[in-house]
């Protein structure tokens, strides 16, 4: 199926592993000229290496998100060497899990900037320039944390939940003009992430890590950890045309675990 992004510009930030590499290669099989953006030069031409050797090319930006500079920046060379942005895919940011007991404010801080700054820095431009040219979509790949609260979790919950407001915020705020913004809450996902929220839960309860993930599992209707991939393919969708529909949308992909309206 054609999606109609064949040419379009389509900006991935975290490109270069997990959840935005995927979508960085789903997007370059649909035709789209993708660009990664990540901090490390040196993994991002890893990436852009690995996608390579499955016949799909990306070019890469290297660019510091937590830094809005840096962010206005980088989003006026993709555009002044690339083209005008059709799609910014946001997936760059992680907040690490910290106890509750060394949640200090430095933490909290630390958290936001990580999560949450990173992507509203890039959106600034990116979505003020799209509303110029009456026409664009954001995917905002943000997490089910800011739907359930954990101990393990508080600074990046609260940045997740504010990055929810956010987009539906944006959305609204930008319909008028032509920009679609929508948000996918992935639950536990097959990256590197699981391994780092694992190890603090154990560091924290004391129990092994792989008893702790058999448990998470076992929460999942679905029985499974979600891939990579399937969180890339719901991206494409609501970047393209097909979604012209749709936004202001947030859709959680945790295998049914939270039952909610």
């Amino acid at each position: 199926m054609d999606v109609g992004l064949t040419g379009r510009v389509v900006v991935i930030t975290g490109a270069s592993k997990g959840i935005g590499l995927a979508c960085a290669a789903a997007f370059a099989r649909e035709g789209a000229k993708v660009v990664g953006v990540s901090r490390g030069i040196v993994h991002l031409h890893a990436a852009q290496h690995e996608l390579q050797g499955e016949g799909l090319h990306i070019d890469v930006a290297a660019a510091d998100l937590s830094d809005s500079v840096e962010a206005q920046m980088v989003a006026e060379y993709i555009e002044n060497e690339f083209g005008p942005i059709d799609a910014l895919v946001n997936c760059a940011g992680a907040a690490k899990r910290t106890p509750v007991a060394d949640l200090h404010a430095d933490a909290m801080h630390a958290a936001m900037q990580a999560k949450y700054f990173t992507y509203m820095h890039i959106i600034d431009p990116v979505i003020r320039r799209m509303a110029a040219r009456g026409r664009g979509s954001i995917v905002n790949v943000i997490g089910q944390g800011g739907r359930q609260a954990s101990p393990l979790h508080i600074g990046g919950g609260a940045a997740n939940a504010a990055l929810m407001l956010a987009t539906v915020g944006y959305a609204s705020a930008y319909a008028a003009k032509g920009v679609r913004v929508n948000a996918i809450n992935p639950g536990i996902t097959r990256t590197g992430r699981v391994q780092e929220g694992l190890g603090a839960a154990s560091r924290a309860t004391g129990r092994p890590a792989d008893e702790l993930l058999a448990e998470q599992l076992a929460e999942i209707p679905m029985g499974r950890m979600a891939e990579p991939e399937e969180i890339a393919h719901v991206a494409v969708f609501l970047a393209s045309p097909l979604a012209s529909y749709v936004t202001g949308a947030v859709i959680p992909m945790d295998g049914g675990k939270t039952s909610v309206i």
